[in-house]
């Protein structure tokens, strides 16, 4: 299902800048849930984690992080500064993504929620960033 706007469509890609109090281990916790690495746009103070053609997940430092942001950073553990959601090809694999999260240090922050059309999950990263995963019937049409 393609939503136009009045001049088209243009395929973007999305970036997502999270801080990361250990960069290899946040890292290593998304690889481990079965994402890509990107090693053109990642270096020492920065993660570019594939989590599909048009979306990326840069990691990076606080340092390198405050750098871009007109705002103090917040401790993502006390307080939500963003709700990230990732759709899901099946039920099964919201599943198994939690599943990975809980296993690479992560944890959950709610049951799961079948609402017959839609199933979701989540978890929260290393950092205490939160992501909802979610497989919904009209997406696969």
């Amino acid at each position: 299902m393609v939503f136009l706007s009045g001049r088209g469509v243009w395929k973007r890609k999305l970036f997502i800048n999270l801080a990361a109090t250990d960069l290899k281990a946040s890292t290593d916790f998304f690889l481990q849930l079965g994402f890509g690495f990107h090693p053109q746009f990642s270096d020492d103070t920065a993660s570019c984690i594939v989590l599909s053609d048009d979306l990326y997940l840069m990691l990076l430092t606080k340092e390198k992080f405050v750098s871009f942001s007109p705002n103090p950073l917040i401790n993502s553990h006390q307080q939500t500064e963003v709700l990230n959601c990732l759709s899901c090809h099946s039920k099964a694999e919201v599943d198994e993504l939690v599943q990975k999260a809980v296993k690479a240090g992560g944890k959950t922050y709610n049951q799961p929620q079948d609402h017959g059309v839609m199933y979701a999950h989540g978890f929260q990263d290393l950092d205490g960033h939160v992501w909802e995963l979610v497989y919904m019937e009209m997406l696969q049409s």
